[in-house]
């Protein structure tokens, strides 16, 4: 029976994630092909970012430089980091965290690119003022449309600000904490005790996510029509593509892991072959998506038409009739 048990258990289904040096000793034909066409992907979305770049110092306005090259920049990142954790299995856990900062970060500057294509904060407050905000939208209200809309003043446009500002600062607070605890032993993704770090810090991360995803739904739906022109919602829309894919598409193949519905192949172990193949998918639809944002993004960054009082369909921003 031991020996049964030793041909059907192979000591790398339970070891961690193999090095480097082990991954390239054991690549077959197949696999030699599959990692060098996901790192010619990687390699060229950056080469794409780093050309947009370029561009963007040249011909866009001094206040929405750094926010598109951070926007754009979020698909090009990911995709480099899930290529180094690909190569590199053990460091998957810190490549994933450096994209989650990335783009917790990412989020705060759509909202303020956003305004910024209207003209900023005082040109948003002064065409929206006799607007309203709809606040029943996902993530958090989109079941609550008894909600109340809300006055656009310096207040709750701080309010929107900040509360996806609070995710860009904690979220990279608790990644150092992460770390620190991880040097300490005390920190495992895959531990899901009631003891275990992850399992109080993840979900905290979770809910800090939904609450600064709100206030940039409310902004793109207040928006959307004012913004038509300039293609706001397919850029929302790769914007919304890209958190999907690395929170819940990356979660999910990790659940199916960590639960060993996704086979050990040596020398990974179910768990290791979870976080490979979401690196491999994730080269994969990042670097589509960074073809595709370079086209949204690379037109003339003209000033936005001032609203007509007739609310012309390209300048208009969202109308709320208040309750009689």
């Amino acid at each position: 029976m031991n020996n049964a048990s030793n041909r059907t258990i192979d000591p790398s289904c339970t070891s961690k994630p193999p090095l480097a040096i082990d991954i390239i000793l054991k690549l077959d034909l197949f696999g030699i092909i599959l990692y060098s066409i996901l790192t010619f992907m990687a390699a060229v979305s950056m080469l794409v970012f780093l050309e947009e770049c370029i561009y963007i110092y040249r011909k866009v306005p001094a206040n929405k430089k750094s926010l598109i090259i951070w926007v754009n920049g979020a698909a090009p990142v990911i995709g480099t980091m899930s290529c180094l954790g690909m190569w590199i299995p053990r460091a998957t856990m810190f490549t994933d965290m450096t994209s989650a900062c990335y783009f917790s970060i990412v989020v705060f500057k759509f909202l303020i690119m956003m305004l910024e294509e209207v003209g900023g904060d005082e040109v948003f407050l002064k065409r929206a003022g006799r607007h309203k905000l709809r606040i029943s939208t996902g993530p958090c209200c989109c079941c609550c449309p008894c909600l109340p809309h809300v006055a656009i003043t310096k207040r709750s446009l701080f309010l929107l600000k900040l509360g996806s500002f609070q995710f860009a600062t904690l979220k990279i607070v608790f990644t150092i904490l992460s770390i620190v605890l991880w040097t300490n032993g005390n920190f495992d993704l895959a531990d899901m005790n009631i003891t275990g770090a992850a399992i109080w810090i993840n979900p905290f991360v979770g809910i800090l996510t939904i609450i600064a995803l709100w206030p940039v739904a409310i902004m793109f739906m207040h928006l959307k029509t004012a913004l038509r022109t300039l293609k706001l919602i397919p850029k929302y829309a790769m914007y919304q593509l890209i958190l999907i894919l690395t929170q819940l598409q990356t979660a999910i193949i990790n659940i199916l892991a960590m639960n060993g519905t996704i086979a050990c192949t040596p020398p990974f172990s179910s768990l290791a072959r979870g976080y490979m193949m979401s690196q491999q998918l994730l080269i994969l639809e990042m670097f589509i998506i960074t073809l595709a944002t370079r086209l949204l993004y690379r037109r003339e960054y003209n000033p936005l038409p001032l609203e007509e009082h007739n609310n012309s369909e390209k300048t208009k921003m969202v109308v709320l009739q208040e309750s009689p």
